[in-house]
């Protein structure tokens, strides 16, 4: 009699566990090698995000450095016609085009700002509210920056310095005129939104940069005339000027740089505003670089950069030139190009 054994079961089941074993370790590996692939597409992209950024960046400082070559030279070339081939003191943007991509330079001298030490407080309080900051707010902030330029009575502590004295770290105000727009961030009532501005989307759900209380502001200059041709619409409004002369300018500006006042006068603005109104003026420039890459396809990249100055120019007659004040890493453009 044959006998016949029976095929072990523990020995299918050890097969068994091992190639669910094998399926659970093949799965894994894969999920490791998707994430490491996405790890490594993510950061590739990142990179040449940053190199597309860093690229633009030197673009937006290239054109700003032109631009100052060019309104050294503007005195001394110009054209047949008798015009500056390079710049004019009612220039106030240029537009370079580069193999490498597109700049925007706008050029605003001191005299495009309310000069905050200077300021009456009706106009502080009219540029405020032209921001959209509420009328409550704009009004404590009108009185902090009054406090703020305002030798303290007696000496004694005012109401804003005991708010000041209060917040850790405690301060008080300086009760004298103001050294930098910065020291406006200080005051009782500012918000950084106030004062960098924001960024709002418009009709097609585009962000768009809003002006800030620092766009419209300067600490340094003694223009006592606001620059028609470069003021934004929130200066302008602080002057008094209504919805109607503002939209003329605007338009008016885009076309050429104003020479004169008379349209405004014949639009029946009071003399008084005209006589915070001028052409031109000042020596201390604003200037606002910003630039976009040039793509393979001829089309311009996403990655935007700008950069800004704030430059003085003494006697270029006599050799000495320019000196760059101030420069901003990153500044809000003021018009997406």
């Amino acid at each position: 009699m044959t006998m016949q054994i029976a095929p072990s079961r523990s020995g299918k089941g050890a097969r068994g566990g091992a190639l669910v074993a094998v399926l659970w370790l093949s799965a894994a590996l894969g999920m490791i090698a998707f994430s490491l692939a996405s790890t490594v597409r993510g950061e590739i992209e990142r990179a040449d995000w940053a190199l597309e950024g860093t690229r633009a960046y030197y673009l937006a400082a290239g054109a700003l450095e032109r631009t100052l070559i060019y309104m050294e030279w503007g005195p001394r070339y110009q054209l047949p016609d008798g015009s500056s081939r390079y710049f004019s003191a009612r220039t106030s943007r240029l537009h370079f085009s580069f193999p490498a991509g597109e700049a925007d330079v706008s050029i605003e001298t001191d005299a495009s700002r309310l000069n905050v030490n200077r300021a009456a407080p009706e106009e502080i309080l009219r540029l405020l509210e032209a921001l959209g900051v509420e009328n409550e707010r704009a009004i404590e902030i009108t009185r902090a920056i009054l406090d703020w330029r305002t030798p303290a009575p007696g000496g004694e502590p005012t109401e804003f310095d005991r708010y000041y004295l209060s917040l850790n770290p405690s301060f008080l105000a300086r009760h004298a005129s103001f050294r930098e727009t910065e020291e406006l961030l200080l005051l009782k009532g500012m918000t950084p939104e106030i004062f960098y501005g924001s960024a709002a989307p418009d009709a097609a759900g585009v962000l768009r940069p809003r002006l800030g209380l620092a766009d419209c502001v300067t600490t340094r200059g003694g223009a006592s005339r606001v620059d028609v041709n470069t003021a934004p619409a929130p200066v302008l409004a602080a002057l008094g000027l209504n919805s109607s002369a503002i939209e003329f300018i605007e338009q008016a500006r885009r076309l050429e740089p104003l020479r004169d006042l008379e349209g405004l006068r014949r639009m029946g603005v009071p003399g008084e505003i005209l006589a915070r109104l001028g052409v031109g003026g000042g020596s201390i420039y604003l200037l606002r670089s910003t630039a976009r890459l040039r793509m393979p396809d001829g089309r311009l990249s996403t990655a935007v950069r700008t950069v800004g100055a704030t430059v003085t120019f003494r006697s270029v007659a006599g050799g000495a030139g320019f000196q760059v004040l101030r420069w901003y890493e990153r500044p809000w453009p003021k018009e997406e190009m």
